[in-house]
């Protein structure tokens, strides 16, 4: 009897452990059903556009009224994946050709060499890599505002941490929370805090001071959190959250075992290659901080790259282009899933509830009290961002509603940007609808779930920083 009742009692707790998400495109997909269905629930509505900053239309707060109703239709359902990956076709095609120029580079014998050296540097000293790359990735996003380039990090980043002796989950957290906490801080980020100080009408970029303290505070809980878990995978591999995916299996082979044991040497043409390709990554880097280039001149310029590169050390052209088919292969579901998270977006929109959301959003925070409304605001802006994960898109539908909004409510329209910042920001490493965070995920070889079991944690460390800032804000009457 009770060799049974053992025996049922393993058998139950096999079935539990045996458990497993359902991929992405599951979850994903019911996403967009529930969107679907809402469309037959909630009322549609629109607020008037009007010319914004920069030539981008804003909502206008006082010209709000009922619609035509278009619930979404089932033809229209069934097309909502495809439209999505129309709709995000720059993020889709920058990923396919970032997997192509990566694998191209590696053919290149460039990675290997490059992965040597760095091993060579750090391998006493590994951990100290994680807070300085952090902090350099933490910089660039708080200045030009793009945490895309996570896309561009993760696939360098990859071989050196796991030949280190951490996994894939270190590399995509050095590259996604370093990029999040520059962004979300926006010291002088042009995308969420410049175009929400111009839309609420106050000086751009006035307020810096406090945004360069809450940079330091986010990122330096990030590094210790990153840093952490590293520490312990360091240690004991198996207490990685994905040591026995496949995937990372394979990596561990290739980046480590695979390893030569002296040091490697670069040929006269691999040296070359690398100096005529520096100026095409400076002309790059210089395009997007001062000229507005964004995906399609990054993925352009990446082509130049790898072909500069590719053909210099002694790629033959027929070679080149396998290895860069190869490359686009390795992130085909990384660039579908940009386009199914952004079928749910597109299923609000057309079904016009989307601004009937911001309403109804925006009344909530006006009936909380003072003291509440900025933290009101936090969370208001966290939930819109599932929607509507794109900063500037977020920017010019929430903030000429809740910018005058806060006028009422006795928040300085300064915190409630600050608001807009943290609830547009943490959020996006954690809602499978961020197109660019979940391409992240895949092309690192993470699975959502096991990422959320990591980030989930520090989220509430970073929400509780956001709640202290805002109270502090709205304490002193911050206006920068």
């Amino acid at each position: 009897m009770s060799e049974k009742k053992s025996t049922s009692v393993q058998e139950g707790e096999g079935r539990r452990l045996g458990f497993k998400m359902p991929h992405i495109f599951v979850i994903l997909f019911s996403l967009s059903g529930v969107a679907a269905l809402s469309t037959y629930l909630v009322p549609a509505t629109e607020y008037a556009r009007v010319p914004g900053p920069d030539g981008r239309e804003v909502v206008d707060p006082d010209q709000y009224g009922a619609v035509e109703s278009s619930s979404t239709t089932f033809i229209e359902f069934m097309t909502a994946v495809p439209r999505g990956l129309i709709d995000a076709g720059e993020v889709v095609f920058f990923t396919f050709i970032i997997g192509g120029v990566f694998m191209v580079l590696r053919h290149a014998g460039i990675i290997e060499n490059a992965l040597d050296k760095l091993l060579r540097m750090f391998s006493k000293r590994r951990l100290l890599l994680i807070p300085l790359l952090m902090t350099v990735f933490a910089s660039l996003a708080t200045l030009i505002g793009t945490q895309e380039l996570a896309l561009v990090y993760i696939p360098v980043l990859i071989p050196v941490i796991i030949a280190l002796g951490y996994d894939s989950i270190t590399a995509a957290a050095i590259a996604l929370v370093g990029t999040t906490a520059g962004f979300t801080a926006g010291v002088l980020n042009p995308v969420n805090t410049g175009l929400s100080q111009q839309i609420a009408g106050i000086e751009t970029f006035s307020g810096a001071g406090l945004r360069a303290v809450l940079l330091v505070t986010l990122l330096s809980l990030g590094a210790f959190w990153t840093m952490r878990y590293a520490r312990r995978v360091g240690a004991d591999p198996q207490r990685s959250y994905i040591y026995a995916d496949e995937s990372e299996v394979e990596k561990r082979h290739l980046y480590t075992e695979g390893m030569a044991t002296e040091a490697r040497v670069m040929t006269g043409r691999q040296k070359i290659a690398l100096v005529l390709a520096a100026p095409v990554l400076g002309v790059t880097i210089w395009g997007v901080m001062t000229q507005g280039w964004f995906m399609v001149e990054m993925a352009g310029m990446f082509i130049l790259i790898m072909l500069v590169i590719g053909l210099v050390s002694g790629v033959r052209p027929s070679e080149l282009c396998l290895s860069f088919s190869e490359g686009m292969r390795s992130v085909l579901e990384a660039a579908i899933i940009v386009g199914v998270a952004r079928s749910v977006a597109v299923i609000l929109e057309d079904g016009r509830i989307l601004d009937t959301m911001v309403h109804g959003l925006a009344n909530l925070v006006g009936n909380l009290p003072g003291e509440l409304a900025a933290v009101g605001m936090f969370i208001v802006q966290g939930a819109f961002n599932f929607v509507v994960p794109s900063g500037s898109g977020q920017a010019v539908v929430t903030m000429p509603v809740m910018a005058p909004l806060s006028d009422l409510v006795g928040v300085t329209r300064q915190t409630s940007i600050l608001a807009f910042q943290l609830g547009d920001g943490l959020p996006n490493l954690i809602y499978p609808t961020s197109g660019y965070f979940m391409a992240a995920l895949a092309i690192a070889g993470v699975r959502w779930e096991r990422w959320v079991k990591f980030y989930l944690p520090l989220l509430g460390m970073w929400v509780f920083v956001a709640i202290c800032f805002l109270v502090f804000a709205q304490l002193i009457g911050w206006t920068g």
